[in-house]
């Protein structure tokens, strides 16, 4: 992951486009007519060893004839020559490169690998990056930057497109500038041989002109980086995909990759008039924090219709309280009725839109209001957006509009775009984007909210689990038996139904004795999925002889139904009376682009049938399983009933657990709980199917595409006086103690801290500093050996790497009550090794002139300090690990 160089592919002072033979519509042309009509100001130097001149300018023979070396060259030759072309370039200087062919990279014999690999070596000496190979190309509209394929002029704005195929990206383009949208950047990332979504998302996320990222996507193929930088680029600015959810045919991973957008805090949308439709509303940055809508025009019918959509897409009408019915009666003539949708009747004027929507954006319990219009005159229809206009544009709360009608209703809508007030030409479309954007708040939401503690500790043995798959593997099978798998979790903490293993129906039998009263019997075999499917189930056996007797019956039904099946014999369970309980399903799948995934969903023998179920990445916290809990239809249920409690708390701890165990075990290729039966009482797992296949990576967690929580960092120790502390990464769960020391603090020490006077820490300031992207920050704590977020902190350190990976900023906080215990300089000198181990060259910081005692540890630990030249009462100190 790095931005290093992409100024060059963006910004460049100078462009060199490099093409062949003679005819007028060639590419390398048609890239300078571009580069002239964006109005380009610095040098254009086409190399062409077969023409005098394009579009006016002299053409150079070769690169030894360039009068100075180009910031960005595009090379529009075939694909064989381009390594050399590109090591020649990066000899003179040049540091980025666009190839522009339609050649594809699968189209060589090896499918383009000795190919990537010669392109990637020939940049690799200096540094150069490589956009493409593509057959459009790129754009910086306020750079003047047009070196793309396309016909359609770009118009520059604050809108960044990257896409993954060229069709799309003329498409967007086209339907862009019919509708007078502009763009910051354009880019047809292509095969994506070096720059890649993830560097884009990182450059992008940086640049303020850029005020919202839309993506049209595909695959992924680093998906840890990819969701490194989507999450951060997502915390400051909207990122809206599209991407086909009938890609490849493959409902599972669709939901897999709407999962990862969701926890990135991605909108996801399903076509390009919904791409910019939610633009143009998360564009107006009022806050919306959830999904009641308050629908108001002077149709009832087109109204109604609007409805429609609100519940389809799981929004909600809001509701009026008393307060704001009162005002609306004296608004609204006699006799209208005072509800959502609310008829404004067809003389409804300016002044009545505007009297109501100052009644709704005050009411309390409405998250957005949706204006209507349906046409009365051109006059009238101007005149009443005008009014809401002036009043929408000044409000705190969010107002979308929809004013109905062809030629009559361009002109009120422009009034609506001049003033930066959303609007639609449909209804439908106001409400659909309502609901994405709600959506893409709780997104959000979920990424800063706090989790609870969870509700209890649990120590996994991890090597009792790793030991029965490493025997697995070492015996050939890449499936454990049921008694294996119910070890695997029980090693995991997760509850199970006592299960006793048989080799013969006489050994079933002689177990029997062991539980008495109702049993059930299944069979154990490597190679049978489902064992109520081949009549390897029964249940409410009630005796010795009903075990032998229908364990000799099972093994000739396995046998007809399935005569290749293995069966290595039988095991024995209690009967559990349900009472109420609900069936579950909970397990983990790896996947070829996420690595591993936790489910939920219905569980029991129609778990299939009734196909409800929800994906997401681990790791999990309480927040994050809860939430994944909440995206099926069983969440509602075990949620409806007091008679009939089920305790989500126990699940969510279930799920937490499956998540540790994919962080932990990397030969753990596929689970399957099913059922796990929940109660009030708390949970079961009845059954459980366990794959495995081989790893050879180093370590577990590297499979997954969100780095876990470190914990080889984690170490206890004891101060002089016997005290016991941990240090370790922080959590999330750590926000409301890290708030707490913030309050503990005096207030000189936290303006020396933060260079201004703070009194507290915000729920968003503190959430941002608790819930870290392991794999580009770090944050040690010093705290107690509770539990975290029970458990008081008392010194924190971080560093913030840059997207480079290559230089860190480093910010430290102790305890005042801690003063003179040297936590400051271990906090320090953890923070530096840990830098030296991740690679990172450079640790700064800035420190102000009067904090003498972090200017003093900084000496002592061999930074380097220095005045700042922009202000000198602020000392830049740097240490290179």
């Amino acid at each position: 992951m790095t931005i290093r160089n992409l100024d060059f592919l963006f910004k460049p002072r100078s462009v060199a486009i490099i093409g062949k033979g003679g005819k007028d519509d060639a590419p390398d042309a048609h890239l300078v007519s571009n580069l002239m009509r964006q109005g380009f100001n610095g040098p254009i130097m086409p190399l062409n060893p077969d023409r005098t001149a394009l579009r006016g300018i002299l053409c150079y023979k070769d690169l030894a004839s360039l009068p100075i070396a180009p910031d960005l060259a595009v090379i529009t030759t075939p694909m064989a020559g381009a390594p050399a072309l590109i090591s020649g370039l990066g000899e003179l200087g040049t540091r980025a490169v666009l190839l522009l062919n339609e050649e594809l990279l699968k189209s060589f014999e090896d499918g383009g690998t000795a190919m990537r690999q010669a392109l990637l070596d020939a940049a690799k000496p200096n540094l150069i990056r490589i956009a493409g190979p593509d057959s459009f190309g790129l754009a910086a509209p306020r750079a003047g930057l047009n070196v793309t394929l396309g016909h359609t002029p770009i118009l520059p704005g604050s809108l960044a497109l990257l896409s993954q195929s060229c069709a799309i990206t003329r498409a967007v383009l086209d339907w862009a500038a019919g509708h007078h949208i502009g763009f910051s950047h354009v880019l047809s990332v292509g095969a994506k041989i070096d720059v890649d979504f993830g560097d884009m998302l990182d450059y992008l996320a940086r640049d303020g002109h850029v005020k919202s990222i839309l993506l049209y996507l595909e695959s992924i193929h680093d998906a840890r980086k990819f969701m490194s930088a989507a999450r951060a680029a997502a915390r400051v600015k909207p990122v809206i995909v599209l991407r086909p959810s009938k890609y490849r045919n493959n409902p599972a991973e669709d939901a897999v990759y709407d999962s990862a957008f969701r926890r990135a805090g991605i909108l996801r949308v399903s076509s390009i008039e919904q791409l910019f439709n939610s633009v143009e509303a998360l564009g107006t940055a009022k806050p919306v924090y959830n999904n009641r809508l308050a629908v108001v025009g002077n149709s009832r019918a087109i109204s109604l219709l609007a409805t429609e959509t609100l519940d389809s897409g799981g929004g909600q009408l809001a509701q009026f309280n008393e307060d704001a019915q009162a005002a609306l009666a004296k608004i609204l003539p006699r006799g209208t009725r005072i509800e959502n949708p609310l008829d404004l009747g067809d003389a409804a004027n300016g002044e009545r839109y505007v009297g109501v929507l100052d009644v709704l954006l005050e009411a309390t319990g409405v998250d957005c209001v949706l204006m209507l219009h349906s046409p009365i005159s051109p006059e009238a229809d101007l005149a009443a957006a005008r009014a809401v206009a002036t009043r929408a544009a000044k409000a705190r709360r969010l107002v979308i509009t929809s004013w109905l009608g062809a030629d009559s209703a361009h002109t009120a809508r422009d009034v609506f775009k001049k003033a930066q007030v959303a609007t639609y030409d449909h209804p439908g479309d106001a409400v659909a984007a309502f609901i994405r954007i709600a959506q893409h708040r709780r997104n959000l939401d979920l990424l800063m909210e706090t989790p609870p503690s969870i509700p209890e500790s649990f120590t996994a043995d991890t090597k009792r689990a790793q030991a029965i798959l490493t025997r697995a593997l070492a015996e050939g099978r890449s499936r454990l038996s049921l008694y294996e798998a119910m070890q695997v979790l029980d090693a995991y903490c997760i509850p199970t139904v006592d299960t006793r293993a048989a080799a013969t129906p006489d050994e079933a039998a002689a177990l029997y004795a062991v539980f008495g009263g109702m049993v059930t019997l299944k069979i154990l075999s490597p190679d049978i999925d489902s064992k109520s499917e081949v009549g390897g189930v029964a249940m409410w056996l009630d005796s010795a002889a009903a075990v032998q007797t229908e364990a000799q019956a099972m093994i000739a039904r396995v046998r007809e139904i399935e005569p290749d099946a293995r069966i290595e014999g039988f095991v024995v369970q209690p009967m559990l009376a349900r009472a109420g309980a609900y069936e579950l399903a909970l397990g983990m799948r790896t996947g070829d682009t996420f690595g591993p995934l936790i489910r939920f969903g219905h569980g029991g023998t129609e778990a299939d049938s009734i196909n409800d179920k929800a994906w997401a990445l681990p790791p999990l916290n309480m927040a994050l399983a809860q939430e994944l809990m909440s995206r099926t239809r069983i969440a509602g249920m075990l949620k409806s009933s007091r008679a009939r409690a089920a305790d989500t708390d126990a699940v969510a701890l279930t799920l937490i657990k499956i998540s540790q165990m994919a962080v932990e075990l990397g030969e753990l290729w596929d689970l399957d709980i099913n059922p796990l039966r929940v109660s009030g009482k708390g949970v079961i797992a009845l059954d459980a199917t366990i794959r495995v296949a081989p790893y050879h990576g180093k370590r577990a967690r590297d499979r997954l595409a969100i780095r876990p929580y470190p914990s080889e960092l984690q170490q206890d120790f004891s101060l002089p006086d016997g005290r016991g502390l941990r240090l370790r990464p922080i959590v999330p769960e750590d926000e409301p103690p890290l708030q707490n020391l913030v309050k503990r603090m005096p207030p000189e020490e936290l303006r020396l801290r933060f260079f201004q006077p703070i009194r507290e820490l915000s729920h968003a300031m503190a959430a941002r500093l608790t819930q870290l992207d392991y794999y580009r920050e770090m944050a040690l704590v010093v705290s107690g050996r509770e539990t975290p977020g029970k458990a008081d902190i008392y010194g924190v350190v971080r560093i913030t790497c840059d997207p480079d990976m290559d230089r860190a900023e480093y910010a430290i906080l102790v305890d005042h009550g801690m003063t003179g215990m040297g936590l400051g300089p271990m906090l320090m000198r953890r923070i530096i090794d840990y830098a030296r181990l991740r690679g990172i060259t450079e640790i700064y910081g800035e420190v102000l002139w009067e904090n003498e005692g972090m200017l003093k540890l900084c000496r002592a630990l061999g930074f380097t300090v220095k005045a700042s030249a922009d202000d000198p009462g602020i000392m830049h100190v740097s240490f290179k690990p």
